[in-house]
């Protein structure tokens, strides 16, 4: 058998992913996210935009700083002022990219930019061109492709080539294709562009009719040699390709598609768990891939089919994206090497102070709970890191509620040396009472949208993670917290989210200028 063609894995959670509402990370986030993602082994990481906002300048920069083996690519569009401003965040880069793009459906030449063919072509040209001066890597973006004349973009494309672009992306910006309408785009692509062999096609399928990754495949059997995606398929409305999805389809049927990619699988499901951990985003439990129950068999035939022969019902097996063969291994009789141990194999390694810090929590949960599942040790990770440089703390709290009376939260709340403990009397319950007394401790007063718990794992005594989303003048914020007790959970998501609020770590409301 002849080897698998290569596709090439363009990650776009940093950019497009993060656009995504609730889904803004902060620096820190950003680079522990790049470096996951660089461990996952994608091809091209999309860091951001750096026009959009300093924020977002900073964070290509720095993510261009810091990581190793892969491509980072900034987005611009066709004007000279984004493209030099994604150089200059991305001139630090191993092996930058730029990412020019101009939208050339009627759509959006009559209502968007009110430009004609002419001048579409020309602008371009120009964009590709000025990229071209400062990076010999430039993709460029036809927006809204999908929805473009197809003589029209076949002409674009053969002049963003002619002009210096070795790739160029074919996007399905608002999810309106079908797979066999994006197959045909590429194939004409591949059988009209005459120097279409000088660049590696591209596809960006956004999932708003649920075919995102349909879509991407229908490209890749018609010529496409590079797929756009997000871990958890996160991004703009109803997000993007699954790049999970994708690579596993790709790896699983390479009988049919002939290709495959560089991605490590069994990172995969660490990935999605750490992005899942930051974004506060929870995963279906029936996702494919990395969803609880992917890999989950309960109807009798079922199991019965899995004992004789694991292939009789799985297509994949578990460990290949990373969920480990045993759930429930650790007690509260495990020492530290057997809780490093299972966190190396989560994705999360432990060592020294960390290691420490966690493994005092573990021994605390292990009092309480008799089964200790990989969930919950991540939860107990992920919980140690979102405390890193927090200023204020939750010490301890007190609520009192009756059916009709008014009900009371004492909270003490610890910032450095100091502990300072107060009460509220009021609210239409005890999540309103705790995060009345919160707000008045710290001086922070915040617009809840969103106040979501559901449990970690499960049982009884399964610890309940707890989502929060809030508003404070023209941002938006997110915090999280875990504990076996549902209400000290959303406490300590609170506490969370108002630190990210003191310490002005959100996401503006208006968001991003475009998106392809």
């Amino acid at each position: 058998m002849s080897e698998p063609r290569q596709i090439t894995i363009f990650d776009t959670t940093l950019r497009d992913g993060e656009q995504s509402p609730g889904c803004s990370m902060n620096l820190s986030e950003k680079l522990e996210m790049a470096q996951a993602l660089v461990e996952l082994r994608v091809d091209v990481m999309e860091a951001g935009f750096p026009i959009a906002s300093p924020g977002d300048f900073e964070a290509v920069k720095a993510i261009a700083g810091a990581v190793k083996g892969v491509q980072v690519c900034g987005l611009a569009r066709c004007n000279d002022k984004d493209i030099d401003r994604a150089w200059e965040a991305l001139k630090e880069a191993e092996r930058p990219r730029i990412h020019v793009f101009l939208a050339t459906s009627a759509i959006h030449r009559e209502f968007k930019l009110k430009m004609g063919k002419e001048e579409i072509v020309r602008r371009a040209i120009e964009g590709v061109k000025r990229a071209r001066n400062l990076c010999d890597n430039i993709e460029f973006s036809p927006e809204d492709a999908a929805r473009t004349e197809i003589d029209f973009l076949c002409e674009v494309v053969e002049a963003a080539i002619d002009a210096g672009a070795t790739t160029v992306n074919i996007p399905d910006t608002v999810g309106y294709a079908t797979p066999v309408h994006m197959g045909g785009v590429i194939k004409s692509l591949v059988d009209r562009v005459p120097c279409i062999d000088k660049a590696v096609i591209s596809c960006h399928c956004h999932n708003d009719l649920g075919l995102a990754v349909a879509n991407s495949l229908a490209c890749v059997e018609n010529g496409a040699g590079q797929i756009e995606c997000t871990v958890n398929g996160i991004g703009e409305r109803a997000g993007n390709c699954s790049l999970e999805e994708v690579v596993m389809a790709l790896r699983t049927r390479g009988d049919y598609y002939g290709a495959d990619t560089g991605v490590h699988t069994q990172r995969l499901m660490p990935t999605s768990r750490l992005l899942s951990g930051i974004t506060g985003m929870t995963v279906q439990r029936n996702k494919a891939i990395v969803g609880r129950n992917a890999f989950a068999h309960e109807a009798g035939i079922h199991q019965d089919g899995m004992l004789k022969n694991p292939t009789t019902y799985e297509i994949m097996r578990p460990e290949d994206v990373g969920f480990t063969k045993t759930d429930l291994v650790l007690g509260k009789h495990s020492g530290r090497a057997a809780l490093a141990d299972r966190a190396t194999a989560l994705g999360h390694p432990l060592a020294g102070d960390e290691l420490d810090a966690v493994f005092a929590e573990f021994k605390k949960l292990a009092d309480k709970k008799k089964e200790i599942y990989d969930a919950d040790i991540l939860a107990l990770i992920e919980k140690k890191y979102a405390e890193k440089g927090q200023e204020w703390s939750l010490d301890a709290y007190e609520v009192k509620i009756t059916t009709d009376g008014v009900p009371s939260a004492t909270v003490t709340l610890r910032r450095g040396d100091d502990v300072v403990t107060d009460t509220f009397f009021g609210g239409d319950g005890p999540f309103d009472a705790l995060f009345c007394v919160i707000e008045k401790i710290t001086g922070a007063k915040v617009r809840v949208r969103e106040f979501r718990i559901h449990s970690v794992t499960q049982g009884k005594d399964a610890q309940a993670e707890s989502t929060i989303e809030a508003v404070e003048g023209n941002k938006r914020y997110r915090g999280r917290g875990v504990s076996t007790d549902s209400v000290e959970a959303g406490a300590r998501a609170f506490v969370s989210l108002i630190n990210r609020v003191l310490r002005g770590a959100g996401q503006e409301i208006d968001g991003p200028i475009e998106s392809v």
